[in-house]
């Protein structure tokens, strides 16, 4: 079955910086868009950043434009999350979601594929 292997997650202080990675099994990116979600307990899951498969369009939530930054690189075929000054309430499961013919960048049901999510904990 097609999915994404993320990698990256792991406990940070406030303030810190984490890179994720998400490579897909099965499938190239290269035609897809691509993005991350993370889902904290008790919570909806919800759209973080988004890239696009054609011109590289980026989106990101209010809460992380200016510290979270995503990127592609076709040629490893890897998609990338670099997180900085990270907060508290950034703590959460992070998904990387791959969609063909994903037109809101934000609404998980638009999304094909998905991984198995990696832990990100930002605590003191």
């Amino acid at each position: 079955q097609l999915h994404f292997v993320e990698s990256g997650g792991g406990l940070v202080q406030p303030g810190g910086s984490l890179r994720l990675s998400c490579t897909p099994s099965g499938f190239n990116i290269d035609y897809y868009a691509i993005a991350w979600f993370r889902q904290a307990p008790g919570k909806e899951r919800e759209g973080v950043s988004g890239i696009g498969f054609s011109d590289d369009i980026t989106n990101y939530a209010d809460s992380v434009k200016g510290r979270f930054s995503i990127s592609r690189d076709n040629a490893k075929n890897t998609v990338y999350l670099q997180m900085n000054s990270l907060k508290v309430e950034d703590t959460g499961v992070y998904f990387c979601a791959a969609g063909y013919d994903a037109d809101t960048w934000n609404v998980p049901e638009e999304y094909d594929y998905w991984g198995q999510g990696t832990q990100v904990t930002v605590s003191s």
